[in-house]
């Protein structure tokens, strides 16, 4: 088992360089599978540790291999894109590219895989570690596939007995992780649709058939499914985001367009959803309008595995202590880390980066940033957690 003082001692020294590389990555966001600048800047880290970095992998992505081939394989996962939001700190290493960001965190997920790989190249290993930076979790391609099963389909998992990941977290304090076990972030599917009518003079609706009102009627019945079409006890969450229709006070429109997203932990529950869009979309032809409905399936839930998240339970216990367990819940949001527990047994945990005592930091911002004291504990997380994984053989 690894020597927990001297492991987080080695992290914290760390830090400067870890800042160094969480800012170079912060000025430069990329999106999707464009990570280019970024896949560069891990593949040439990597190869001055020594480790065997792969290029090209889900297009864009990075493998490392760490290890001589004996004993268990444990992966290490970190998502490198970035989001299509205007940053609004005014910091000396905010992003120089208009209209693109790290706002959920990948600079510092990037930043710390590199720094497990940093502590885990200057250990004897009882098994081998594989670094795997993905692009393209926030979004997909032309095809409707994002980065991790792109990752898997060109096997980066190949061989892998358990992988393990983290996220950080601005609700938790730095020296915090949240950990569970189970369905731990929802599946995701979105739609959209065009409710369509007859438009017409706003003086005379009665010559028109009012797609809003019509719409109006769908949004009465979308916003009654979780409520009553759905079994209490299971979570969902039937959301809009996109409301679109008419360009004039005067003006009865022909059409409204209507996007929004579902979320569900269970499995029958994720297709009942899907279903009851479609019913409640129905609405619109019982009252003589007419509707079109897409549907785009996303990430499958997340599911922790016990054995996995014991370990980095015990993990953050050596290390941080038990102040460093931090309140756990299962969220509604979702993670294409997903694909990758589909194929190995694996957990990911999350990671407090709020100063103590500050405000909570909210992802998808334009406004956020991390507390850069979190970035040695990540990465003395990972690195102890794939160590303990080895010694104990997990699969």
């Amino acid at each position: 088992m690894p020597d927990m003082h001297n492991l987080i001692a080695k992290a914290k020294a760390l830090q400067p360089r870890l800042v160094e590389l969480r800012r170079t990555i912060h000025r430069r966001p990329e999106l999707g599978f464009e990570v280019h600048e970024t896949a560069a800047l891990v593949a040439r880290t990597l190869r001055e540790l020594g480790i065997e970095a792969q290029t090209g992998v889900g297009k864009t992505g990075i493998v490392g291999h760490l290890g001589d081939g004996a004993g268990p394989v444990v992966a290490l996962r970190a998502d490198m894109d970035a989001l299509p939001i205007h940053e609004l700190n005014a910091v000396d290493y905010a992003s120089t590219v208009a209209g693109q960001m790290h706002a959920c965190g990948h600079d510092a997920h990037t930043t710390m895989l590199l720094g497990a790989a940093m502590l885990l190249a200057g250990e004897k290993l009882s098994g081998q570690a594989r670094f795997i930076f993905q692009p393209c979790e926030e979004t997909s391609d032309d095809e409707g596939i994002s980065g991790a099963p792109r990752m898997v389909a060109d096997g980066a998992l190949s061989g892998v007995n358990s992988v393990i990941a983290l996220h950080v977290d601005g609700t938790l304090e730095t020296g915090q992780i949240g950990i569970e076990s189970g369905m731990v972030l929802a599946a995701v599917d979105s739609f959209n649709a065009v409710v369509r009518g007859r438009g017409g003079h706003g003086a005379h609706p009665d010559t028109a058939n009012d797609p809003i009102w019509l719409a109006t009627q769908v949004l009465n019945a979308l916003y009654a499914v979780p409520s009553r079409r759905i079994d209490p006890l299971q979570p969902c969450v039937l959301s809009l985001g996109v409301i679109r229709g008419g360009h004039a006070s005067n003006i009865i429109p022909a059409e409204v367009y209507l996007e929004g997203t579902l979320r569900s932990m269970d499995p029958g529950v994720r297709e009942q959803l899907l279903l009851e869009v479609e019913r409640c979309l129905q609405v619109a032809r019982a009252l003589g309008g007419d509707f079109t409905l897409k549907i785009e399936r996303g990430y499958p839930p997340l599911h922790n595995h016990a054995g996995v998240a014991d370990e980095i339970r015990a993990s953050a216990y050596d290390l941080l202590g038990t102040a460093g367990l931090g309140a756990a819940q299962p969220s509604m949001g979702a993670e294409d880390f997903a694909y990758m527990t589909q194929q190995c047994d694996g957990a990911m945990f999350r990671l407090g980066v709020k100063p103590p005592g500050a405000a909570p930091r909210h992802l998808h911002t334009a406004d956020f940033n991390l507390d850069e004291d979190a970035l040695p504990l990540g990465a003395a997380m990972l690195a102890a957690t794939a160590m303990r994984l080895m010694a104990r053989g997990v699969k």
